[in-house]
């Protein structure tokens, strides 16, 4: 028997009612699910459509994602296959299904789910096709109300054999809730604030990095953007809640300690600061109240200089004068301050301030509050070429003067995305 039969004959074990024999036949084929793995075909046969073809489901596929409600040691490894095969875009509509899709979710933000990150991987890889983004965007998941869950709900369809219900089981009726906001609450409550060993005394069994990432493929595209930039109640349970911007949440993880939380975070500032009718939001402080255009809701403004400047920030020491015109979270730094180490995050937020750059607005916000200081400073310590030349571009657009021309926003705003148009291709800002 060749491996490709034998392996086909693994799949029908896939579904035994033996656990044992469920978890055997998955671990053999888990193997052959990484990029590269010679006989990987066998779980996108099927999938092929086209023209006027309909979508043809997958025998395989369809039971690993029954399996991720298995026991440990079977739904690890159905978590693991499909995070693997996911990265192939013929997957994306069976693992983008209303279903699957209100169980991923359910699952990640339950704070008893002990497979949590690889379930937000999964999500991160789906949510890389536009498809799935705007499936996450309008998704509803069913909640019952738990007061000693750190979420304060149960999700109903986040129950499995990793994610047992709580007892005594919650009363009351199942609640229609967005699931993204849940999404983002989850991801907030979930960073921890200690490097504490002991998993009993965390709240969530799963830390949730790979849910940055799932934020900025959805702030990639205008409408994810849209959700980010459109005031919402600030607790996704009470709909009189004070209202803020829901990107305000994710500002303080640009210093995170994990390079996904805060590389992802980063990117997903960046793509927010491609609208250029959020700038005045994206950089008022939050004593003050904006709107962003066309919406007339008005909300705490954003205030992300600070935190997309003190990644570029080291410890140097300004007169006075500069000192003062620095956000007060950049005054006066310790010695032992550090830039971001990652050259890849200090691109993403020289991007996101040549961005801001793109309104006249924007750019005297930026002089007035010590950005030229910061990034001057960044210049004379930076190693890495590309870094360097995005950040000799963006203190041109801070130094220049401005006439007639650039004073108009739309005017500035067009002749900048020329410029960037102009320019070889290393040096264009890309929506990640």
């Amino acid at each position: 028997m060749s491996e490709v039969a034998h392996l086909q004959e693994l799949v029908q074990f896939l579904r035994d009612k033996n656990p044992q024999v469920r978890q055997i036949a998955l671990s053999n084929l888990l193997a052959q699910t990484p990029n590269g793995s010679p006989h990987r075909d066998i779980f996108y046969a099927g999938l092929q459509s086209g023209g006027l073809q309909a979508k043809k489901g997958n025998d395989i596929v369809r039971d690993i994602k029954i399996l991720c409600r298995d026991q440990l040691a079977t739904a690890h490894d159905a978590f693991r296959a499909l995070v693997n095969l996911s990265d192939n875009s013929m997957l994306v509509g069976t693992l983008s299904e209303p279903a699957f899709m209100k169980f991923i979710v359910s699952y990640a933000i339950n704070p008893q789910s002990i497979l949590a990150d690889l379930a937000s991987m999964l999500l991160s890889n789906v949510t890389a096709a536009t498809s799935a983004c705007t499936m996450l965007l309008s998704l509803k998941v069913s909640v019952l109300p738990d007061p000693k869950s750190p979420m304060k709900v149960f999700p109903v369809d986040s129950r499995s054999g990793t994610c047992p219900a709580p007892v005594p089981y919650p009363t009351g009726e199942p609640k229609e809730v967005l699931a993204l906001p849940l999404l983002l609450d989850a991801f907030v409550k979930a960073a921890r604030v200690t490097d504490e060993l002991d998993p009993s005394k965390h709240q969530f069994k799963g830390q949730l990095h790979f849910l940055a990432s799932v934020f900025a493929n959805l702030s990639a595209v205008p409408i994810g953007r849209a959700f980010f930039l459109t005031p919402i109640s600030s607790d996704p349970l009470k709909e009189d809640a004070d209202l803020e911007y829901p990107l305000s949440k994710l500002l303080a993880f640009t210093e995170h300690k994990d390079t996904i939380r805060r590389g992802s975070v980063g990117a997903t500032i960046k793509n927010c600061a491609f609208q250029a009718s959020a700038h005045r939001a994206l950089l008022s402080e939050e004593t003050e109240k904006v709107t962003i255009s066309p919406s007339a809701v008005a909300a705490p403004g954003i205030d992300i200089l600070p935190y997309v400047l003190l990644p570029l920030a080291g410890p140097e020491e300004f007169d006075l004068e500069d000192q003062d015109k620095l956000p007060s979270a950049l005054q006066f730094l310790p010695p032992t301050k550090k830039r971001e180490a990652d050259p890849v995050i200090r691109l993403t937020h020289v991007e996101t301030l040549l961005l801001l750059c793109t309104t006249h607005w924007g750019r005297n916000y930026l002089r007035s509050h010590g950005v030229y200081e910061v990034v001057r400073a960044l210049h004379e310590d930076e190693q890495v070429e590309k870094v360097s030349e995005h950040v000799e571009r963006l203190v041109n657009l801070l130094k220049r003067d401005e006439g007639k021309n650039t004073v108009n926003d739309d005017n500035v705003h067009a002749s900048t995305a020329q410029e960037a148009e102009s320019d070889d291709e290393d040096s264009k800002i890309e929506e990640l």
